[in-house]
């Protein structure tokens, strides 16, 4: 581990039937382009173009094709900076995850079960890896205090550290700690990544808890709250569905949720027969089917997300439209955004709504002290 300090095509026939299984193989076509107002999609308010949802209400909206990036998105004069500090974790050193890689492409060994329809087959070896950290400390905390803080996925964050610096020179969010943690590499089915964001567990959540947080106090010299309501996660795509993973399976410890893109589709692997369809279970089958939890979360997905068209469970904007229509169902705190003229975790939209996104997300926090 090492240590420093900085400063700072067409659309699916129905939008509520998963698009029939195209070509296993082959180049993937664009995305295709969606209407927000599409038939069985979520009713929403449409936005004057470059506003953002109003930050009091909840529910659906839609968001103009201009994404110009908030103010607090660039340093402002006289407002104070946090310090950020970086560290590495390596994965010998850790017991939940010591390691994986995808191998390339290899069918099924004869004799071997069937799997799931839609499921890739993958093998995977050990493979070490090393993990970056940015632990972003306000320039307001006082050493020694219990602070609020909030997760993110895929790594050291700026863009997140310079709107809290800004948010919380204007009182618009507690003054917290940022913990970026960066993934064990690979991308999708049978990586390190996959297996950490797209696993239906709060596995993560405990590699976190234990393993990472420790770090964090030791290391940037922070207290970091129990308080479930003090804490909130974050990411795009896989790192999305983590992030809701972490606050579904460990309510205990995590109540707030901004995704961009989530990945609420089937990305994971090994196959879990208790949850066949990977993260789309959450709107399939979980969420309907389980008492509310006290969780308030912010959505985003743009107009062009992905969409790979091999089987029925890899369309994100009809994943998210459809985890709208759940969270509103069962009487959740949520704000959905649909982005238009905006691809897979989008650039311009995070900048333009981050900001306004982390002040609902936090809104209704009350400090505990113990």
């Amino acid at each position: 581990m090492s240590i420093c300090a900085a400063f700072g095509q067409t659309p699916p026939p129905s939008p509520l039937t998963p698009p029939a299984a195209g070509p296993a193989r082959g180049a993937r076509p664009p995305a295709p382009t969606r209407d927000p107002h599409t038939p069985g999609y979520v009713d929403a308010k449409e936005l004057p173009d470059g506003e953002n949802a109003p930050l009091k209400a909840e529910g659906n909206f839609i968001l103009g094709p201009t994404h110009n990036p908030a103010p607090e998105m660039s340093e402002m004069p006289g407002v104070p900076q946090g310090t950020i500090y970086n560290f590495t974790m390596e994965s010998r050193d850790s017991k939940i995850y010591p390691g994986i890689a995808r191998d390339p492409f290899t069918p099924p060994a004869p004799g071997a079960p069937p799997v799931a329809p839609g499921t890739m087959t993958v093998s995977s070896h050990a493979a070490a890896y090393t993990r970056k950290v940015a632990v972003y400390v306000p320039k307001q905390y006082v050493p020694g205090t219990i602070a609020p803080f909030i997760v993110g996925a895929d790594g050291p964050d700026p863009s997140l550290f310079k709107a809290l610096d800004n948010l919380i020179a204007q009182k618009r969010v507690p003054v917290m700690i940022a913990v970026s943690i960066g993934n064990g590499s690979g991308d999708g089915q049978g990586s390190e990544r996959g297996l950490e964001y797209d696993t239906m567990s709060g596995l993560y959540a405990e590699f976190v808890e234990k393993e990472v947080l420790p770090l964090v106090e030791k290391q940037a010299n922070v207290k970091l709250t129990k308080d479930p309501d003090g804490r909130a996660t974050m990411g795009g795509s896989s790192g999305g569905s983590a992030a809701l993973e972490m606050a579904w399976y460990r309510n205990d410890l995590y109540h707030r949720v901004l995704t961009y893109s989530g990945t609420y589709v089937n990305q994971q692997w090994p196959v879990n027969p208790e949850t066949p369809h990977g993260a789309w279970e959450f709107h399939e089958h979980i969420i309907p089917s389980s008492p509310v939890k006290p969780i308030r979360i912010w959505m985003e997905v743009g107009d062009r997300d992905n969409y790979m068209n091999r089987d029925n469970y890899h369309d994100w904007v009809l994943a998210n439209e459809l985890m709208a229509k759940v969270l509103a169902e069962k009487g959740y705190h949520y704000q959905f955004v649909f982005a238009k003229n905006a691809g897979h975790t989008d650039r311009t939209v995070k900048a333009q709504t981050l900001p306004e996104a982390l002040e609902w997300v936090w809104q209704g926090y009350k400090p505990v002290t113990k």
